[in-house]
């Protein structure tokens, strides 16, 4: 799950004025101006109208807007600085941007017909102002605006459409809606004041005294505990403040004022709370974020990792908290290319495992299909190498695809994927409380290989274990894991943290058996299953395990210490993870779950079969 900063924007160490991006093509005049004419004195908003205009024509949008508001409306200029209860309109011809509050202006790079700036201003918004920005789209054809709200949506900001019925031309509303990144559809005049609530509500949130604040935090209690009842998976690590805000935006959506109101409502509506799940895991990542970080990989890391590894070596990598799949086939197409350019290093390949607690990026990455805005993300010859061209966007190549190993997996409680060269983990700690951080990182430690890298966010450091890591330079988020690492104090495994907080299982007498007489019909079916049938080992819910048939030596293990037979522990490493895994959506879809051709960590480099199937109670 990578999430975005959450800070506001600052310029010059000026706060940047929480700003509203009003998007709208043919038709649009009039529910700009429904909005515009809603707006109470006051609101502190920027509000930035951005509509389709012909570039032949002489502007008129200014005069227009500003017959039905009480705000200043002014035409964009280069390098103007946005104001509170100000309405700026983007000038016939240009592309408009916005970094640190501050408006640019540039020639549009694509030909008439094919420019979207509503998607441009909005991603570029999402960008500069985070959680703080406010997306609106508006009456219009086509379907501009849809990836920009994703891009406000992704970043946690705020996400608004007019309601089709009430646009005269429907399909940029209905288009931005379908996609999923809408959170409030309502005609434009009511859009103001359901704005108004979600920044009222945030602005109060901010401002609590003694009294209200422990409310809140037992408001927020209450909620962590219906999230973790009803997605099986425990917020209670992640940052209050990250928690508060997404939790802050679903009551504005539903015109709560309260915690304690938007409590009783989520306990009478369960699919708000999958909601609520979800907009807590919204992740923000992009091919070749931050391109020196990925210079400094393939120039220093990459090199060094492959140096160390012998011909034909498989060397292993782990993306922590992947989203949609963007950093890891990122991490993919950087060691093919180093691997092609770097005498010596043919023969290796990497193995690399993704993950995320959100089921639906997961969904999305695996599928590894991607929109055609990602053109901007990378230069033109990795994408014709990378990438096979699609109706609306691309497809990743299928030996990149084939690299990367997509999970379901949470950090916090599952079992680490271990044996590693890379784990990549970038602006995901910073959502996580100091005492996650704590645990996290020497689990980090005990993953790598010695000499193996870590990668952090731009924001992020590895803190109290400097001891475990050595930046490659100063000026990095890249680490060396340090050789002294196994002499550290132990990591502290998720699992230990599960298995203690679950009730263990009740112990019972065995009864003695009765005499028995044995057939050759029941002697037969025991010699057949002892001998014939494949290992097989039984566990329940909590992954105990409670029978075993065949050996099993070569795929289980006691672990060291208080004696442990749980599957999570006794899994040898190199097939733990996939196990784990296969075992939960097992459970959940009531299916076999095939995984072929596992490799175990022994040196013959062999592999196994295995299946795993939820036995039901008759």
């Amino acid at each position: 799950m990578n999430v975005a900063p959450a800070s506001p924007a600052r310029a010059g160490g000026q706060a940047v004025v929480r700003t509203v991006c009003l998007g709208a093509s043919a038709g649009g005049l009039v529910a700009i101006e429904q909005f515009l004419a809603h707006v109470p004195s006051g609101s502190g908003l920027a509000y930035v109208v951005v509509q389709h205009l012909d570039p032949t024509h002489k502007a008129m949008l200014v005069e227009l807007l500003q017959r039905g508001t009480h705000m200043p409306v002014v035409e964009a200029c280069e390098a103007m600085r946005l104001e509170p209860d100000v309405v700026y309109v983007i000038p016939p011809n240009q592309a408009l941007t916005v970094t640190g509050g501050v408006l640019h202006l540039a020639v549009p790079a694509q030909p008439r017909g094919m420019r979207l700036p509503i998607n441009l201003f909005l991603s570029s918004l999402a960008h500069d102002q985070g959680d703080r920005a406010i997306g609106v789209v508006l009456s219009g054809m086509g379907s501009d605006g849809t990836l920009g709200l994703q891009a406000v949506k992704q970043h946690g900001g705020l996400t608004l459409a007019q309601a089709p019925e009430s646009a005269q031309f429907d399909s940029m509303p209905r288009s931005a809606i379908a996609a999923g990144w809408v959170d409030i559809v309502a005609l434009a005049s009511e859009m103001p004041d359901r704005i108004l609530r979600v920044t009222a509500e945030q602005a109060h949130d901010a401002q609590l005294t003694d009294d209200s604040e422990l409310s809140n935090a037992q408001a927020l209690a209450a909620i962590l505990t219906l999230l973790r009842d009803r997605s099986k998976h425990d917020l209670s690590d992640y940052k209050p403040t990250t928690l508060r805000r997404r939790i802050q935006r679903r009551m504005g959506v539903h015109g709560h004022s309260t915690k304690a109101s938007y409590v009783a409502f989520l306990r009478q509506n369960p699919q708000e709370l999958d909601l609520l799940f979800k907009e807590m895991l919204i992740g923000v990542t992009s091919f070749f974020r931050d391109p020196e970080v990925w210079h400094e990989l393939a120039q220093v890391v990459m090199p060094a990792l492959l140096a160390r590894s012998a011909p034909g070596a498989v060397l292993r990598a782990w993306v922590v908290g992947c989203s949609t799949g963007e950093e890891a086939y990122t991490l993919a197409m950087i060691f093919q290319e180093v691997v092609t350019s770097l005498p010596g290093a043919e023969g290796r390949s990497m193995q690399i495992f993704a993950s995320d607690l959100s089921a639906d990026a997961i969904a999305f990455a695996r599928r590894g299909q991607f929109p055609a805005r990602i053109a901007a993300d990378m230069d033109a010859n990795r994408l014709a190498r990378f990438f096979s061209p699609q109706a609306g966007g691309y497809l990743v190549d299928k030996q990149i695809r084939k690299m990367v190993l997509f999970a379901q997996h949470d950090v916090i409680v599952d079992p680490p994927f271990t044996r590693l060269d890379l784990i990549s983990c970038r602006n995901l700690m910073i959502y996580f409380n100091a005492s996650l951080q704590k645990r996290l990182l020497p689990l980090f430690g005990y993953s790598l290989h010695p000499g193996g890298a870590l990668l952090l966010g731009g924001s992020e450091t590895v803190g109290s274990a400097q001891h475990l890591f050595t930046p490659t330079n100063l000026k990095s988020r890249l680490y060396w894991r340090g050789d002294h690492v196994g002499n550290a104090a132990p990591a502290d495994f998720p699992i230990s943290c599960r298995l203690a907080a679950s009730r263990p299982a009740k112990e019972s007498t065995v009864p003695t058996s009765q005499a028995h007489t044995h057939t050759l019909q029941t002697d037969a079916q025991l010699t057949l299953l002892q001998e014939f049938s494949p290992a097989a080992v039984l566990v329940n819910e909590q992954g105990d395990v409670v029978y075993i048939n065949g050996s099993v030596g070569k795929y289980l293990e006691p672990a060291s210490g208080k004696a442990n037979w749980n599957i999570h522990v006794m899994a040898r490493p190199a097939i733990r993870t996939q196990i784990v895994s296969a075992l939960r959506q097992a459970r959940q879809d009531k299916l076999a779950v095939e995984l072929p051709g596992l490799r175990l960590d022994d040196d013959a480099g062999s592999t196994i079969d295995v299946t795993v199937k939820a036995l039901h109670e008759p």
